[in-house]
């Protein structure tokens, strides 16, 4: 009995010792280094940096500011951002520098979808996390889906087929496409020409002009000559403008109906109503919708003295999302983050019941816009009125028809 008894504290200190490793290996993980770090890769001098650029530089350091004084968090954030120049070797390339040397957790924006892509296929290598903001491209949802990468705020799916529907549902059943030649411009165009088939139309011809180009003339005459009832932009910012310019200059709108496939608030303000009105436009945000998107859109407007448009309220939404759910998991794991996102119910500034699928698209709702007349409009940036509300599950593809490895069909 007495050596029994004396075995016991030595049984139980052994017991205790035992479980030791398995506790320390079952903690939590931590935030690395206690600073989460979010680079902003964007374009801050080319066509698409009015869209995003130095507005999401700006939307970003609001979501940083704005969750510290609100969650008052124990880890440091840290903001980087550079200009990827459009070009998708460049984008990959800090991209990776940023992963492997100043330890960033967390790209967000990525406009323009061959930078997109690229960069996404280097985050998944890295085991980091991507929030497209910027980009449209479907393959990011599809082909090239990653559970590193989520597209956060519009793709082409979204933008293109309500507006082609639409006005071709109305009658304008002829279409010629104007297509910028490189990823945004291929998708754009591929659900266009879905959306209008669908819907009864036909196509005459399609032409591609290639990004940045600096004449649309010629482009406008063979829209002309086609004798198309509807001519389908699918191209964005700088070239977008440029193309609705050139329309306007050559007298395409007045027989014919010009259908920007992928335009914003930002593209309308530097054509001018008199040069958009009318035009119908699909977007994820207005800035007057209510009065929490107006409340913050001032807030905006006072820094960059400009009303924000879907990139940059989507970037609000998106980091702030990305710091409450590291947060909730106590690490900055990309995984595990990913995973609290895909839990979470979005609601916020940019979304209303949002949420992030399997295949990375955070779904939410989208608008059907027309462009006011000068006489309509009463104050600076009042240039909407919004036609229909495309919910969600109706706006986005859906999982049926998805080519993404990750989603599971019955």
């Amino acid at each position: 009995m007495s050596s029994r008894r004396s075995m016991r504290p030595f049984l139980l200190t052994a017991a205790v010792a035992a479980l030791l490793p398995m506790t320390a290996t079952a903690a939590p993980p931590q935030v690395s280094g206690g600073v989460v770090k979010i680079g902003v890769l964007t374009d801050m001098n080319g066509i698409f940096s009015e869209l995003a650029g130095k507005g999401s530089v700006i939307a970003t350091q609001m979501a940083i500011d704005d969750f510290k004084a609100e969650a008052k968090p124990e880890f440091a954030i840290d903001m980087v951002f550079a200009d990827h120049q459009n070009k998708a070797d460049i984008g990959a390339s800090k991209a990776r520098e940023w992963y492997d040397k100043q330890q960033v957790d967390m790209v967000v924006d990525a406009i323009n979808s061959a930078v997109a892509i690229a960069v996404s296929s280097v985050t998944r290598e890295k085991q980091k996390l991507l929030i497209v903001t910027g980009a449209g491209a479907m393959r990011l949802t599809n082909e090239d889906c990653s559970r590193n990468t989520i597209s956060y705020t519009w793709d082409t799916y979204s933008t293109s087929r309500p507006q082609a529907t639409a006005v071709t549902k109305a009658g304008a059943r002829d279409w010629f496409f104007l297509t910028v030649d490189y990823a945004l411009g291929q998708s754009i165009e591929q659900d266009g020409l879905a959306a209008v088939k669908a819907a009864g139309g036909r196509v005459l011809a399609t032409v591609r002009h290639p990004i940045s180009s600096p004449d649309f003339s010629s482009y406008m005459l063979q829209a002309q000559a086609s004798k198309a009832q509807a001519v389908g932009i699918a191209s964005a910012g700088g070239d977008l403008i440029n193309a609705i310019k050139a329309a306007r200059e050559f007298g395409v709108m007045k027989n014919q109906t010009l259908v920007p496939l992928s335009g914003s608030i930002t593209d309308v303000h530097a054509l001018g109503l008199p040069v958009a009105q009318g035009i119908t436009l699909t977007e994820a945000f207005y800035w007057d919708l209510n009065d929490q998107t107006r409340a913050w859109s001032h807030r905006f407007f006072e820094k960059h003295k400009r009303m924000p448009n879907l990139i940059h309220a989507g970037t609000y939404s998106a980091v702030r999302n990305y710091l409450q759910a590291v947060q909730a998991v106590g690490t900055d794991e990309a995984l595990a983050v990913r995973k609290q996102l895909g839990a979470a119910v979005i609601n916020d500034v940019f979304a209303s019941n949002g949420r992030i699928r399997e295949d990375g698209r955070m779904v939410h709702d989208m608008y059907l816009m027309q462009v006011k007349k000068p006489s309509e409009s009463k104050r600076p940036w009042d240039y909407f009125n919004v036609k229909a509300v495309i919910p969600g599950d109706q706006a986005y593809q859906p999982l049926s028809e998805s080519r993404c490895a990750l989603v599971k069909k019955s």
